[in-house]
C-alpha cells in the first residue's frame, strides 16, 4: 500500500509538472548582432546569431538599420528567413559616406527582439588620383598629350582627358579631349592651336565625386613657313620670338627669293637674295639655317604670315628684358656684359666658347657673308642678325654675338651682306 501511494504521487507530480509547463508563455527570443563587413559605398554585410528562440519558433529573423540609434523592424531591414540557425544579412541602399546604426533583429510570437547595436560608415567617393604626361608631337596647331590615371578614388572613372588654354589652371569648361573611362594611362590630340602661343594643359578625369585635375604643364607652339619648315619659338620680355634661323627660300605668297650662291652674283644683288654658308644646304640648313641680305630681311613677306622680322627696336627690348641698361641700347659696338651668353646656345660654339641660353634665343655660330667679295666668314665662332631697321640708304642694322666675347655687338653695314634672321610674331 505505500508502495502503490509512492507511485500515485510521482505520476501526480509529473502530471501537475507538465500541465504548467504547457500553461508556461514564451518570451522574446535572445540574440547578437554579427560584426559588419564588406562595406562599400552603397552596401554592406551583417548578420546575426539566435542564442535562444524564448520558448518559440522564430518566424522571421535578419538586421534593421538606419542612421538614427536603435533601429527597429519599421526601418529599413532584411528578411533572413526563419529558424534558429545562424544568418547573413546583405544591407543595401545605403548612401555614400554616411554613418549607420544597424542590429539584428528576432521575431516569434512573443514579439519582436533585437541584438546589440553597431554602427560603421560607408565608403566614399574621393578625388581621382592622376598625373598629367608631356605633350609631344607639338606643331603649330595640334599636340599630344596624356594622363595616367592611378586611382579612381574608390568610385568610376566616367570621363578622362586633356583640357588645354592659353591661361593657367585650364578647366572642362574650355576645350577638352575625350579619351574613355577607367584607370590606366591614356593620350588625347589637342587641336585647333595657334602658332607662337603657350598653353597651359592638364589631365582630368571624373567620378562621382566630381573633377580633379592632374599637375599643369605647359608649352609654346612652334611657327611653320610655306614650306612646311617648323620653328620653335620662345617668349623673351612681352614677344614671341622664332628660337631658330629662318631658312625658308620663298616668300610667304609663294614667290621664290633670289638664290644667289656665286660670289660674282652675290656682290651685285640689289633685290631680296639668300645662300647657304659655304653652299652647302644638307648641312646648314637644319642647323643654321640661310643667310639673306637686308633686302630680304625688309620684306614684309619673307617670315610665316603673322611673324616679320624683328626690328632693332625690338632687338633693343629683348636686351632690356635680359637685364641690359636702357642707356646702353644705342651704343653702337659691344654692349651689356653677360647679355650675348644669355643669347648663346649651350652647345654648337667652339670648345669653351657655349652660353647659358637663358633667354631661350638658341644663337648658333652661323657666321656670314661678306658683302664685297661673296666670301663665307666665321661659321663656328660668331653669328649675325639682321633687323628689318634701314640705318641709311646702304645700310641696315644688326647684331653679332661672338664666341669669345660674352657681351652683344650693334652696328649696320651694307645691306648687301649677308646674315641671319629671326622673325617675331605680329
Amino acid at each position: 500500500m505505500k508502495k502503490g501511494v509512492t507511485f500515485f504521487t510521482l505520476i501526480s507530480i509529473l502530471l501537475v509538472t507538465v500541465l504548467f509547463q504547457g500553461c508556461k508563455k514564451p518570451t522574446l527570443p535572445e540574440l547578437t548582432t554579427a560584426a559588419v563587413t564588406e562595406i562599400g559605398l552603397t552596401s554592406a554585410k551583417a548578420g546575426g546569431t539566435i542564442v535562444s528562440d524564448g520558448g518559440a519558433e522564430i518566424t522571421e529573423k535578419g538586421v534593421c538599420w538606419s542612421t538614427s540609434a536603435e533601429p527597429t523592424v519599421a526601418d529599413s531591414r532584411t528578411s533572413d528567413g526563419t529558424g534558429t540557425e545562424s544568418f547573413v544579412s546583405n544591407i543595401v541602399g545605403l548612401a555614400e559616406g554616411t554613418t549607420y546604426h544597424v542590429r539584428a533583429y528576432a521575431i516569434n510570437e512573443a514579439g519582436t527582439a533585437y541584438g546589440n547595436e553597431l554602427t560603421f560608415a560607408t565608403n566614399q567617393v574621393t578625388g581621382a588620383v592622376l598625373t598629367t604626361t608631356e605633350a609631344t608631337s607639338i606643331t603649330s596647331s595640334t599636340a599630344t598629350a596624356g594622363g595616367n590615371i592611378t586611382s579612381a578614388g574608390g568610385g568610376l572613372i566616367t570621363a578622362r582627358g586633356i583640357c588645354w588654354g592659353t591661361a593657367p589652371n585650364p578647366t572642362i569648361s574650355g576645350n577638352k579631349t575625350t579619351n574613355g573611362t577607367g584607370e590606366g594611362t591614356f593620350t588625347g590630340n589637342l587641336t585647333g592651336l595657334t602658332d607662337g602661343t603657350t598653353y597651359y594643359y592638364r589631365a582630368y578625369a571624373t567620378n562621382s565625386s566630381g573633377t580633379t585635375y592632374g599637375q599643369e604643364l605647359s608649352f609654346i607652339t612652334p611657327v611653320t613657313d610655306i614650306e612646311g619648315n617648323l620653328y620653335n619659338t620662345v617668349i623673351i620680355g612681352t614677344k614671341v620670338w622664332m628660337a631658330e634661323n629662318l631658312k625658308v627660300t620663298k616668300l610667304n605668297d609663294n614667290t621664290d627669293i633670289t638664290y644667289a650662291p656665286e660670289a660674282v652674283d652675290w656682290i651685285v644683288l640689289t633685290a631680296a637674295g639668300y645662300c647657304w654658308y659655304n653652299n652647302d644646304p644638307d648641312y646648314n640648313k637644319p642647323i643654321y639655317g640661310a643667310l639673306y641680305n637686308w633686302f630680304a630681311a625688309n620684306s614684309a613677306n619673307i617670315c610665316p604670315t603673322g611673324w616679320h622680322v624683328a626690328t632693332d627696336d625690338e632687338y633693343n627690348a629683348m636686351e632690356t628684358a635680359l637685364g641690359l641698361p636702357q642707356a646702353d641700347v644705342d651704343i653702337w659696338g659691344w654692349r651689356g656684359t653677360d647679355h650675348g651668353t644669355k643669347m648663346k646656345s649651350t652647345t654648337g660654339w667652339n670648345a669653351g666658347e657655349n652660353g647659358t641660353n637663358t633667354s631661350g634665343f638658341t644663337a648658333l655660330p652661323a657666321g656670314y657673308r661678306f658683302y664685297s667679295d661673296g666670301l663665307f666668314n666665321g661659321q663656328n665662332s660668331m653669328g649675325y642678325w639682321w633687323t628689318a631697321t634701314e640705318h641709311d640708304a646702304d645700310r641696315g642694322w644688326y647684331r653679332r654675338i661672338d664666341g669669345n666675347n660674352t657681351a652683344v655687338y650693334k652696328a649696320s653695314t651694307d645691306k648687301r651682306a649677308g646674315k641671319s634672321i629671326r622673325c617675331v610674331k605680329n
